[in-house]
């Protein structure tokens, strides 16, 4: 009856990838190409006085040396913060600055080593709790805390009142979450290999995950109308959600416009690890209020996101946070203050589910201390506050399709865990 359903199917892919001929970005070569180096910076922040590639441009086999100023527009990302290449000041440690392409990887090396900069090494803050305080180095001109709306520091939710419940709580109970920085180490490492076609068109062969998020962002960069970029996608020896950030590709392209040659930037492992993109640190603060029948009467959620040193993702993945961290919970006062702060740190990116698992990992570790606190099982816990259909979420949107009770009795009835009858009687309709 069904010709995939319930039966083992081969991956469309699969042949390519046991027997190695699948080709992937880092794969691919073009006669003529050129190798493309960067000079990082060595520091958390760094103030850059002046640069000088003269001898640099001299070495034999060297095509072109860029700085900032030949990046035609020299800012990228989801929220356009982020340098191509770094200018007065590099606010991470192993931030571009200065890129060259080259006849080969030996030469690309040897013509950085030959390029004169002069750098001031500049007080820097790493941790997020001690960057928010009045006296920390400051990350950015404007401050280390994202203003939301040029109002606010804080991106507020706001339901019901959360004093009001707490007060009718029998308990009060609090705990204290962190998550650390993740890499996330993919099998292939960056690559993008940027070439002009025999109509003038620039086009990149690319590892990204989104390629019309990056075509739209290019095209800014190198200020070329969108029929005039063409981005092209290929298998991706993994990413993880690393490659919805732009790491390799602007570069490259800056570099094959410049020498009118194609050119390869291809990150090597240390790169990929120390300065690509990061799934974020947070900390989470989380205060509940409980009645010993099980109820949830209140919650208070403190969020706060080390985003590193530019916006990227960092402030979709906030936004993402605070709207899920109460759970999936039917909450009538709910209190929750989003913070992202910025740290000289490389910035942050997506990472499976980025804002959202993450803050998941420390509600349900305190709904866990919940139910220890009443003395009932973390299913009941759950059946007590679940919602239901046609209700509410946090932020007012109505709730369709709701089969949270069901996946619970089902999740309890797997793990071998009787329920009493009330809550196996339950239904979210």
């Amino acid at each position: 009856m069904f010709k995939s359903v319930g039966k083992r199917v081969p991956r469309f892919d699969g042949i390519g990838h046991v027997t190695g001929k699948t080709v992937y970005p880092s794969d691919l070569s073009m006669p003529g190409m050129l190798v493309c180096k960067t000079l990082r910076s060595p520091y958390h922040c760094t103030r850059i006085h002046f640069i000088d590639t003269t001898e640099a441009e001299k070495v034999p086999g060297v095509y072109s040396v860029i700085t900032h100023k030949d990046v035609p527009h020299n800012l990228f990302s989801m929220v356009p913060d982020h340098h191509v290449l770094a200018e007065d000041i590099a606010r991470y440690k192993g931030q571009n600055i200065v890129a060259v392409a080259a006849v080969d990887k030996s030469t690309a090396l040897k013509a950085l080593s030959k390029v004169k900069i002069e750098m001031e090494e500049l007080p820097y803050v790493i941790d997020p709790v001690e960057a928010m305080k009045e006296d920390a180095p400051k990350v950015r001109p404007e401050g280390n805390l994202r203003v939301f709306d040029d109002v606010d520091t804080v991106r507020r939710i706001r339901r019901g009142d959360v004093e009001k419940g707490f007060a009718e709580a029998d308990y009060i109970v609090e705990g204290e979450y962190w998550t650390p920085n993740q890499e996330h180490a993919p099998i292939e490492t960056t690559a993008s290999l940027a070439y002009l076609d025999g109509n003038g068109k620039l086009v990149i062969h690319s590892k990204t995950q989104g390629l019309y998020f990056t075509l739209g962002d290019l095209s800014n960069v190198f200020q070329l109308p969108l029929n005039k970029l063409k981005m092209v996608g290929a298998t991706i020896g993994g990413a993880f959600g690393g490659q919805n950030s732009i790491h390799t590709d602007h570069i490259a392209g800056v570099l094959a416009l410049k020498t009118g040659k194609p050119v390869k930037f291809h990150l090597t492992r240390e790169e990929e690890m120390m300065y690509t993109t990061i799934r974020s640190a947070w900390r989470f603060k989380i205060k509940d209020g409980i009645k010993k029948d099980g109820k949830i009467t209140a919650r208070y959620v403190d969020v706060l996101e080390d985003c590193g040193a530019y916006t990227e993702l960092g402030l979709y993945a906030l936004e993402k946070n605070v709207n899920y961290i109460g759970g999936a919970n039917k909450i009538e006062n709910l209190a929750i203050d989003g913070r992202l702060v910025y740290t000289n740190k490389m910035p942050s990116g997506s990472m499976r589910g980025f804002g959202v698992n993450i803050g998941q990992y420390a509600e349900q570790v305190q709904t866990d201390k919940l139910a220890r606190k009443i003395g009932i099982s973390p299913f009941e816990i759950r059946l007590n506050n679940a919602f239901k259909e046609g209700d509410e979420n946090h932020v007012g949107n109505p709730l369709v399709a709701v089969s949270g009770i069901e996946t619970l009795q089902k999740v309890a009835k797997m793990a071998g865990v009787e329920l009493p009858k009330e809550y196996q009687e339950m239904s979210s309709k």
